[in-house]
């Protein structure tokens, strides 16, 4: 899998950049509100010991993903990370696809509650629940 291969898929490209872009490329597909998102793995997030995606670059993901799903449905720019829990179920073996479905489970004046589960191989390896505080008008 590569990134042309992906994008005549029809998966876009997320604008993603210091930090968030240390992971690798990130995609999206699908209708606002019910959309995918993907990161394509690789060698250099695995763990120096292991043949699995370090951890901490799931949980990035995983923190791109929610937060990536609260700014869809709400047209929120700006936004931070209140708190976030990541289940691991499995590993993921550098070179496959991750992808996860976020869903914004609930919202109060400036929080918004999302979760999701983390897809690789056919398999599902991780979930992930987060609290995001958005600091301008929610729409939606």
């Amino acid at each position: 899998m590569d990134v042309a291969t992906l994008e005549a898929e029809g998966w876009e490209r997320l604008p993603t950049r210091s930090f968030s872009a240390a992971i690798g490329p990130t995609f999206a597909r699908g209708e606002t509100g019910a959309r995918t998102i993907a990161l394509l793995t690789s060698a250099e997030i695995a763990n120096d010991h292991a043949r699995s995606v370090h951890g901490g670059a799931l949980m990035t993901f995983a923190d791109i993903a929610l937060g990536s799903a609260v700014a869809d449905v709400l047209g929120a720019r700006t936004l931070t990370t209140v708190q976030m829990q990541y289940q691991f179920a499995g590993p993921v073996r550098p070179g496959s696809l991750l992808t996860c479905a976020p869903e914004v489970v609930s919202r109060a004046k400036r929080l918004v509650f999302v979760r999701a589960l983390f897809e690789a191989d056919g398999k599902v390896v991780g979930s992930a629940d987060g609290i995001f505080r958005v600091f301008e008008a929610l729409g939606g």
